[in-house]
């Protein structure tokens, strides 16, 4: 297995939470982990993005080359194209389609979602709309993860596994709600591409 992954969003989103689920599963299934994580400001808005690198081999760097990354998943639009230099030709996006405007001059989000749709590969989603649905608006994140899913080659039993380690402390509630978000995001991408 060989896998890179970017995760981008904006601070207060929960990019660093699919971060330690992913890192917590790779160490789990016994494959090297290299990680190197940006913040922007640290105050929520801020930009951060994670480049997570999976593989069975050894792995000497922490940055994804440009046109290496096998995953975008981003919580937040245009973060996403931020990031297209570095998606292979054979690469997923996967993001939410709702912005955080945290700047004056955002572009205009049919023209972000269009460059999105260009994209061969591509699942564009609500995951806020469907975090907000399940009862959990934090949750969004995982709806990510669970949209995510289909492209990273693990089991779902391995993220359940992951999501009540990661957030056991928190409670059974926290717990199920995560879960029940990685799992409608999942089932949104199951139904939405064909892998």
């Amino acid at each position: 297995m060989k896998k890179n992954i970017i995760l981008a969003g904006v601070g207060g989103q929960g990019i660093l939470s699919i971060a330690t689920v992913i890192g917590y599963m790779a160490v789990k299934q016994d494959l090297f982990l290299k990680q190197s994580e940006v913040h922007g400001m640290s105050q929520r808005g801020g930009d951060v993005s994670s480049h997570l690198r999976l593989s069975s081999k050894e792995i000497f760097s922490d940055l994804i080359p440009k046109g290496k990354a096998d995953l975008i998943l981003s919580v937040e639009p245009l973060e996403a194209l931020r990031y297209l230099p570095w998606l292979n030709k054979e690469g997923w996006i996967v993001t939410n389609e709702k912005p955080f405007v945290n700047i004056n001059n955002y572009p205009d989000l049919n023209i972000v979602h269009e460059s999105i749709r260009k994209q061969s590969r591509h699942v564009l989603l609500d995951a806020e709309q469907m975090a907000k649905d399940i009862g959990s608006s934090r949750s969004a994140n995982m709806v990510m993860l669970g949209a995510a899913s289909p492209f990273l080659g693990f089991e779902t039993k391995t993220y359940i596994d992951a999501l009540r380690f990661i957030f056991g402390k928190k409670g059974e509630d926290i717990v199920n709600k995560n879960i029940e978000a990685f799992m409608a995001g999942k089932e949104f991408a199951d139904k939405s591409v064909v892998v």
